[in-house]
């Protein structure tokens, strides 16, 4: 039915006649497409918008009458337009790539499971199988323990939820994560910060050796491998752990705002919390960035330009997703 007014001019005309009659808004029908998500769905609602309208449409043509949709099949859209509508929303806001996503997956799925997909009395048998099934699909897509952990992670890391979300008897154990992690930023930064130093010191060495008056040794140059003593680790340890405290304790934020601003703006008092919120709150929730990259990838990569280098097709396709 959609096919029949979406290629025909007269069709087309007839609709936008019917809807001035009608009274109906003047939306042209939607069609299903593959690769985009809900797309099924938004052409079943813009169908259900303009049914009056079709039917007329429809009715008026004899060799279109068998497609003018009958009570059953008005039933059945409504009944899978009012399991899979609620959806679309929380699909398009996790789909994004612009913002933080990935730590909004498990109160999602909690919104889900406690309202949005839960049987009420009006919903009709389809309708019911449509939420159940939906509803055991993403508890088994995300059952796996370590996917649990990476999203219990992020939830930590996000200042709008932190330990919401976690499971009680999983909070310590999240816990314990987050400061292994932290602990191996700080080892990396005080290798690199180590190897930095001695680089410089041996240059500056080579290029102007300081020597007592007579050629010795000057007493400094005794000292310059300091042992590190044993209490760093100590002291190590106690500062993440102050680090770790101090940002459970500093209040949450409200949820409209961003997340990465507030990690910027605190950079100073979680120098390494900081570190782990950029790692972990860059995943994307789902996989439409990486869809919308071989989009542009094909985009740039035509015909007429198959004879592009890959590092060429790399920097055209960076600019294409940057500028």
């Amino acid at each position: 039915m959609v096919g029949v007014f979406s290629h025909s001019w007269k069709k087309k005309t007839a609709l936008k006649k019917a809807q001035q009659e009608l009274h109906l808004p003047e939306h042209s029908l939607i069609t299903e497409w593959p690769t985009r998500w809900g797309s099924r769905q938004k052409m079943i609602g813009r169908v259900l918008e303009q049914s009056k309208a079709l039917s007329q449409v429809l009715t008026e043509d004899k060799k279109m009458r068998h497609l003018v949709p009958t009570w059953q099949d008005i039933d059945v859209l409504e009944s899978i337009n009012s399991a899979l509508g609620p959806l679309q929303e929380f699909t398009d806001a996790l789909s994004g790539e612009a913002y933080v996503s990935v730590s909004y997956l498990k109160p999602v799925l909690h919104l889900l499971r406690t309202s949005i997909l839960t049987e009420k009395d009006e919903d009709t048998d389809l309708t019911k199988e449509i939420k159940s099934s939906a509803l055991a699909y993403t508890e088994d897509k995300y059952s796996d323990p370590a996917t649990q952990e990476l999203l219990d992670i992020t939830l930590f890391l996000n200042p709008r939820f932190k330990t919401d979300y976690i499971r009680a008897e999983n909070v310590p154990k999240i816990k314990d994560r987050v400061k292994t992690e932290m602990e191996e930023v700080a080892r990396k930064e005080k290798r690199a910060h180590v190897s930095t130093t001695d680089a410089m010191s041996q240059g500056a060495t080579e290029a102007a050796p300081f020597t007592t008056g007579k050629g010795k040794r000057s007493l400094s140059s005794f000292f310059k491998s300091k042992a590190v003593p044993p209490s760093s680790t100590l002291q190590l340890e106690d500062a993440i752990k102050a680090e770790l405290d101090n940002y459970l304790m500093t209040p949450t934020i409200d949820g409209e705002e961003d997340p990465l601003v507030w990690w910027r703006m605190h950079n100073v008092n979680f120098p390494w919390l900081c570190k782990l919120a950029r790692k972990f709150l860059c995943i994307p929730a789902t996989s439409s960035p990486s869809e919308r990259l071989f989009s542009a990838s094909g985009n740039v990569v035509t015909c007429q330009r198959s004879c592009l280098k890959p590092s060429k097709v790399d920097m055209l396709v960076f600019l294409t997703k940057n500028l």
